[in-house]
């Protein structure tokens, strides 16, 4: 009975289909762009970016059509404000200063709030990609 469970659990986890979406980190020339994606694809769930040592980051969400106004970031009980702005596409976008206690707690564990009115998005880096969030912000930092 116990194989057969097992062939059966290894069989369903065969057939799931891998969703593909990561945390992947860009670097080289130009900006640093630490991306929820599918790599090698043009599907994106949401990217931080910044330019090295400029101790901003610019965070743009896909998906639902965005609202503007003014964000309210929120992480580990630290809240900062921003302006909100609907980019191409209907992305949301807005930033924060890499020193700002509210994306130094996102930098420690890894998830953020961000509400503009009614709207709110989580955004999750799960723990095997919190280095990658680490090094942004390292690099990132002014």
């Amino acid at each position: 009975m116990t194989l057969i469970a097992s062939a059966l659990m290894a069989l369903a986890l065969q057939a799931a289909p891998a969703s593909g979406w990561t945390w992947s980190l860009y670097e080289g020339e130009g900006p640093l762009v630490l991306a929820n994606d599918i790599p090698d694809t043009a599907e994106l769930r949401s990217t931080f970016q910044c330019q090295a040592g400029s101790g901003a980051v610019s965070i743009s969400i896909y998906g639902e059509p965005a609202t503007a106004g003014f964000a309210r970031i929120t992480a580990g009980g630290n809240t900062a404000a921003s302006e909100a702005k609907v980019g191409r596409g209907g992305k949301l976008e807005t930033g924060i200063p890499v020193e700002h206690p509210a994306f130094t707690a996102f930098v420690a564990d890894g998830r953020m709030t961000i509400s503009v009115g009614s709207d709110v998005r989580t955004l999750t880096v799960e723990r095997p990609h919190l280095a990658k969030l680490r090094r942004f912000a390292d690099r990132c930092a002014g």
